[in-house]
This record gives structure tokens, C-alpha cells and sequence, in this order.
């Protein structure tokens, strides 16, 4: 590597990067990032990139949307931070808050704002203990989530990720945290099975699960439409068809985490919609101000909201909130977000250059190094393999995966290397059909020059 710039030699003395190995880093060094436009990040170099993660999945409308800046820029201007604490409130969330519960796939009564994903999501888990102790049901508190699944890094939502690297010498996941399969066919089918198969399975290890435990022991159920930091992890079509009645008969809330999904990422406003689930609670957070400023919010439904009262009634106070949650600002962006996402026509947009990406990937899988390539609307995912017959996996130590982000990067194009050499692809909302030819011409001589070196390095073992 070049020697760093004045800005990356600051980086490394000063940052800890997420998801980095941290001594590999302080040899390589960060790519430093000063300009985004449209589709595009330009590093300091000036170097020019498609970024074709969106950010962390989230930058829906690209990197330079007036539109968003000037909402910021009035906001801050006549109210630039105010609570929701005792009472207080703020016309931006009050006008956000009306506009989810109206858009809001299922049923919702209330909504409450935190800053992240995360928070979201550990909001979920508390809001389900606090209904069933003002239910009268204080056994019923484990929560049920996924193998591959990424909820977030809280404490409780790191434990509810089925990701070991969150989990090790972290002395995580906590107790009351239990994981069932994950839904992916191409990887943890039976010989033979098909999908149909594949999801009676599920469905009944799932039942297995919540008898083991006992019913009475079991408060909810977590699943992502998608799944996305675990690999962009396509569920098939009757698979959430078949885990519903399971939830329903064992009283079991139904969380969906739509952090990823939400707002057109499947060529539906919610990813629950695509996959034909009726969750009771969501969690939305990303796309929900384009990426501009940080904001997600929970959801939910009548019932809780019920416990919810009486649990106030009986201590005195809710007891929970976040300084920053419903901040005017970041209202005031998702505000206009969900304005552009409604006036661009951005879901009939996705539904329109899907075929292009879904094209693209269905040409891939006769490149020798992809077992899968799978989409869903503008999300999805190339699994590269060490032997296409078999689905035989490179060895983790060879970083296969890894180079292939990193060929790709030097194509000028920015991807993610999930676990097991899953290559994931989650671009801006409003790529054209040209964008998305030019992504993948970039990714498909990334992918020949990874051919290459695998090649070259021997790195296929028999």
C-alpha cells in the first residue's frame, strides 16, 4: 500500500473502525472519504467509486440530495433540538409519527423514536418483557431470533445476532436469547429437499424449539425479511407462511426488523410486505431519513401499547427513552425522505430496474467461482464457492471473499464481504438501468480477476 495520506496517518492513531481487524488495520490503513454525489463517494484522492452498499445499507436516495439538506437546514433553524421526554413534543415528530402509523404494513397505535437499529431493537425486547409482566406473565421473556440473523451490538441485540463474532469474548448472548435455523435453502437444505420441504422443517424445529423451552417461557419472535449483515439471506416465499401459525398457537409476538428492508428496499415499502408477513411490532431505522441524520423507531402495536398504560399507571412513569429519539432535526428529514420516496414513485422505480440486477445475478451463477447469486429488488448477494458441484466453501483463512471486495474496490466499486464469501449488494434506491449495467461491469471483472488469483494462488483444494 502507498504511503498514507496526512488524514489517514490522523485515522489510525485516533479511530476505532467497526468490523475491522484493528492490527490488521494500523498496516493498511483507512480509504478516507470527501464527497458523495448521486450514486457516487469520491476518497481523498479523488478517486471515484459507485457505491454499491449504499453506505451500511442505508443511503437510499444517494449521496447528495438538496431536497434532504434544506429540510435539515429549516429545521435547524426554527427548533434545532428538542425531547419527547415528560411530555414535551415537536410538530416534525408528531407529523412522522402519524405518517408510520399510516404506511405501517399491519396494524399500529404508537410510535416511539430512539437513534439506531440497535436501540430500536432493544426497545422491542424490552416493550415485549413489559407486557407480559403487566399481563401477569413474568416467566414469559425469551426471545426467539435466528442463526445469521444481525439485529444490532447492544448488549441484548448483539446476543439476538447469530454472528460468533459478535458473540466471542463479548460473554455474549446473554441468558433468555435462543436461535432457530436459518432460512437458507442453498446452504442448509437436506440433500434433495426442496424448498417447500425445506420450510416444513424449519416450521417444526421451530415448534420443537418452543416446546423444549415451554410455551410459557417464550415472549417473541425476531426475523428480518431479508437477512442482511449474516449474508443478504433470501428466504423462500412460504417461509414466514409456515413460521406464523407456529407464533400464533404458542402466543408468541412477532417482531419484524425492517431496519434493512423498510422504505422500498424490495420493491415494496416494507420488506414485510414482499414476504408476506403479519408481524405485531416493526423496527425501521436507515432508510428512514435516506441515511442523512440517525433515526429509527418502533412500532407498535394496540396490546403493548395497553400494558403499557397500566404499567404507568402502576409505577408512575415509562420509564425509558433516549435523549436524541424524535429529534426535530431528524424528523424533519424523514419527513421529506418519506415525501421523495412517495413523489420519485421510488417503489415503482425499484420494481422497474429489477429485472436489469435480477438479470445480471441469474448470468453470474456460470462464473466458476459462484455457487449463488441471489435478489430481491435492489438487495441481494453472490456466494462464491471453492467447487460449484458440491458448494464446497473456501477455507475462512483464505479471504477469498475479502479479495473479491477488494478487486472490486479497485474496479471502483464498493461491495461487502459477508461471512462465508457472500458478496453483498444493496445500492441506492434510485439507480437507473445504466448504473446498474455499470455496477455489475465492474463487480464482473472484480470476479474474473479473483478467478484469477485463486488460480494463481491454488487456493481450490480437492
Amino acid at each position: 500500500m502507498s504511503i498514507p495520506s496526512n488524514a489517514a496517518q490522523r485515522d489510525i492513531e485516533t479511530l476505532i473502525h467497526p468490523y475491522t481487524n484493528l492490527a490488521e488495520f494500523r498496516e493498511t490503513g483507512p480509504i478516507v472519504f470527501s464527497k458523495g454525489s448521486g450514486i457516487h463517494v469520491y476518497d481523498d484522492q479523488g478517486k471515484e467509486y459507485i457505491e454499491g452498499m449504499s453506505g451500511l445499507w442505508c443511503a437510499s436516495l444517494g449521496f447528495d440530495e438538496p431536497a434532504l439538506m434544506e429540510a435539515a437546514v429549516t429545521q435547524m433553524k426554527a427548533l434545532p433540538y428538542y425531547h419527547q421526554f415528560s411530555g414535551k413534543s415537536q410538530e416534525p415528530g408528531i407529523e412522522l409519527a402519524e405518517r408510520l402509523k399510516e404506511m405501517a404494513p399491519v396494524p399500529i397505535s404508537k410510535v416511539l423514536f430512539s437513534t439506531s437499529g440497535s436501540e430500536a431493537n432493544d426497545t422491542q425486547i424490552k416493550l415485549v418483557w413489559y407486557y407480559n409482566n403487566a399481563r401477569g406473565k413474568p416467566k414469559k421473556k425469551k426471545i426467539i431470533s435466528r442463526i445469521k440473523a444481525y439485529h444490532g451490538v447492544t448488549i441484548a441485540t448483539a446476543s439476538l445476532t447469530g454472528l460468533p463474532p459478535l458473540h466471542q469474548d463479548f460473554d455474549l448472548p446473554i441468558p433468555g436469547i435462543l436461535h432457530t435455523d436459518c432460512p437458507h435453502h442453498y446452504r442448509f437444505a437436506e440433500p434433495g429437499e426442496t424448498e417447500s420441504e425445506f420450510t416444513d422443517r424449519l416450521a417444526k424445529n421451530l415448534e420443537e424449539l418452543i416446546i423444549r423451552e415451554d410455551p410459557e417461557t417464550v415472549a417473541a419472535f425476531i426475523a428480518e425479511p431479508v437477512m442482511g449483515a449474516g449474508g443478504v439471506i433470501i428466504p423462500p416465499r412460504d417461509y414466514f407462511l409456515k413460521i406464523q401459525p407456529v407464533l400464533e398457537k404458542y402466543d408468541i409476538v412477532f417482531i419484524a426488523d425492517e431496519v434493512i428492508c423498510g422504505f422500498g428496499r424490495t420493491g415494496n415499502m416494507f420488506g414485510t410486505q414482499t414476504f408476506s408477513m403479519k408481524p405485531h411490532s416493526l423496527s425501521v431505522a436507515k432508510a428512514l431519513t435516506g441515511a442523512y441524520l440517525p433515526m429509527s423507531a418502533v412500532l407498535i402495536p394496540e396490546f403493548i401499547y395497553e400494558a403499557m398504560l397500566e404499567e404507568s399507571r402502576k409505577i408512575g412513569t415509562f420509564g425509558h427513552g433516549f435523549t436524541w429519539g424524535g429529534h426535530p432535526v431528524c424528523a424533519a428529514v424523514a419527513n421529506r425522505a418519506l415525501d421523495l420516496y412517495q413523489e420519485r414513485q421510488i417503489v415503482p422505480h425499484v420494481q422497474s430496474v429489477r429485472p436489469t440486477l435480477t438479470a445480471r445475478f441469474a448470468a453470474l451463477e456460470d462464473h466458476p467461482l459462484v455457487g449463488e447469486a441471489k435478489s430481491v429488488g435492489l438487495l441481494g448477494a453472490i456466494e462464491l464457492v471453492s467447487d460449484k458441484a458440491t458448494k464446497k466453501s473456501f477455507e475462512a483463512g483464505q479471504m477469498v471473499g475479502a479479495a473479491c471486495a477488494r478487486f472490486a474496490q479497485e474496479e471502483g466499486l464498493i461491495v461487502r464481504n459477508l461471512p462465508s464469501d457472500r458478496i453483498a449488494f444493496c445500492p441506492p434506491l434510485i439507480m437507473t438501468d445504466g448504473d446498474i449495467t455499470e455496477m455489475m461491469d465492474r463487480f464482473q471483472r472484480a470476479l474474473d480477476q479473483t478467478e484469477a488469483w485463486v488460480t494463481k494462488e491454488g487456493l481450490r483444494t480437492a
